[in-house]
């Protein structure tokens, strides 16, 4: 796959109350699956005991009718993975699922801790033994030491430990505890269905079940269903709120709410204050599909300069694929994007792209789009340089995967063969957000990170 794409940790799914929660959680795993597509798991409980099912691959490959039809239970937990931390195998596959007092606990996670190492140095010195890379095991662990008296209290206790990144599903035998970190830094949303309660990453997981969408979970918020309905406690605060902007720019879905918007109005502003920042002299405007579609159609309204279908984009390749022994330049790119040469033939294009963090696929991309007959190519990024490491659940972890960290946006422009190169300004990205413009985590375009990072973490990172 072509790795040159911002991308996310996870997609968490939660619901209370159904008897076929297994497959609607299979269903809102599905809807996420833009948010991590390395494994998938599924946690039902039914007051009695908790049933899992967990692999590596997408959702359709992971679960068959048959293995739905043997998780029973009227709740679930549900998690699909891209790894930031932690290797991609079977071990690492969530919901992680302990034996601790009061009961097995389930956990599916969503986002990145800062502190990890600390914790995990302080556990494991007090005889604990870890059967996982991840983060979100260090949480099972803080949970489970606990003395307080109840699983709720026991996970509120733990939260309180955890600096970063996380909106996390848990399932006992017979709750469903949602949570949400006190920044907000990654979106969590509450959605009803008849008598059941749902949480999900995004609400196009409730779309595709059918739910109604209630509310986003706000930040610091903790959410309990079980019998006895759903209750709300709020155990944190933070002294500002720190969503990722990525979320909107690129990560979640167009269709989907979020932070309390939906995410194909903010991103057609984007477009709009890109064409106003940044115009051109050309024929049509294309974007690189899939995430700049809506940026793409907000450029082209605004400039009043045609959109057109330049690139299609193979939504079928899968996580590995064969490369043909003769040598075909471009390659990797050519098995998920080919240009349309009736369209780009002889024209002026504007190319809207999202973002760039190494610059590797668009250059390929720009070379074929000449190819295939285009007079310029003029790209437009509807985000600032990305020029800084992520610490909160992207994968851009390091100052040497970023392009624009050590170099010039010329610099920029020339590597990837372009006419002209325009970003997006900060100001203009954060005059398209629906919120107010503190709300928002900008940390790798500026380098002001909202919560602390271990000095060691930040070293490596911010050296390598």
């Amino acid at each position: 796959m072509i790795e040159d794409k911002p991308r996310e940790a996870c997609g968490v799914f939660g619901i209370y109350g159904h008897e076929a929660a297994a497959r609607l959680t299979y269903l809102g795993l599905y809807a996420l699956q833009h948010r991590g597509d390395e494994s998938a798991g599924i946690v039902t409980g039914d007051g009695k005991q908790l049933r899992a099912h967990k692999g590596l691959g997408v959702v359709s490959d992971v679960f068959t009718d048959e293995i739905l039809s043997g998780l029973d239970g009227h709740l679930a937990v549900g998690h699909t993975r891209y790894s930031t931390t932690g290797a991609s195998v079977l071990t690492n596959v969530q919901p992680f699922v302990a034996n601790c007092k009061g009961g097995p606990l389930a956990i599916a996670h969503n986002g990145n801790l800062t502190n990890t190492s600390a914790l995990r140095k302080r556990i494991e010195e007090e005889g604990a033994l870890f059967q996982t890379t991840m983060d979100s095991e260090v949480i099972v662990h803080l949970a489970a030491r606990s003395q307080a008296d109840t699983t709720v209290e026991r996970i509120v206790e733990a939260l309180g430990q955890l600096r970063g990144a996380y909106c996390l599903a848990f399932a006992t035998k017979d709750q469903v505890i949602g949570a949400r970190d006190p920044y907000g830094f990654r979106p969590l949303c509450l959605g009803r269905l008849d008598d059941a309660w749902i949480i999900a990453s995004e609400s196009c997981a409730l779309d595709i079940v059918g739910a109604e969408y209630v509310r986003d979970v706000e930040p610091g918020e903790v959410i309990v269903v079980d019998k006895n309905g759903m209750r709300s406690l709020n155990p944190f605060s933070a002294p500002r709120r720190a969503f990722c902007i990525f979320e909107y720019i690129y990560f979640s879905r167009p269709d989907s709410r979020i932070f309390g918007d939906y995410v194909d109005m903010t991103r057609r502003k984007l477009g709009k204050e890109l064409a106003i920042e940044h115009p051109a002299e050309a024929d049509i405007v294309i974007a690189v599909p899939d995430a700049a579609n809506t940026a793409a159609l907000g450029y082209s309204q605004w400039s009043q300069v045609p959109f057109e279908m330049g690139l299609i984009r193979n939504h079928y390749v899968g996580r590995t694929f064969i490369q043909p022994s003769q040598g075909i330049r471009d390659f990797k790119v050519k098995i998920k994007f080919n240009p349309v040469g009736g369209v780009l033939r002889d024209r002026s294009v504007v190319v809207v792209e999202d973002s760039i963090v190494r610059g590797t696929t668009l250059r390929q991309l720009s070379r074929m789009i000449r190819q295939a007959g285009a007079r310029e190519v003029h790209v437009r990024v509807s985000c600032p340089p990305i020029r800084f490491p992520c610490f909160y659940g992207m994968d851009f972890q390091t100052m040497g995967e970023i392009i624009a960290a050590k170099q010039s946006v010329e610099a920029i422009r020339a590597h990837v063969g372009v006419d002209s190169l325009g970003y997006l300004s900060k100001e203009g990205m954060l005059s398209a957000m629906p919120n107010s413009a503190e709300d928002y985590c900008t940390a790798c375009f500026d380098g002001e990170y909202p919560v602390e990072v271990e000095k060691e973490m930040a070293k490596l990172r911010l050296e390598g």
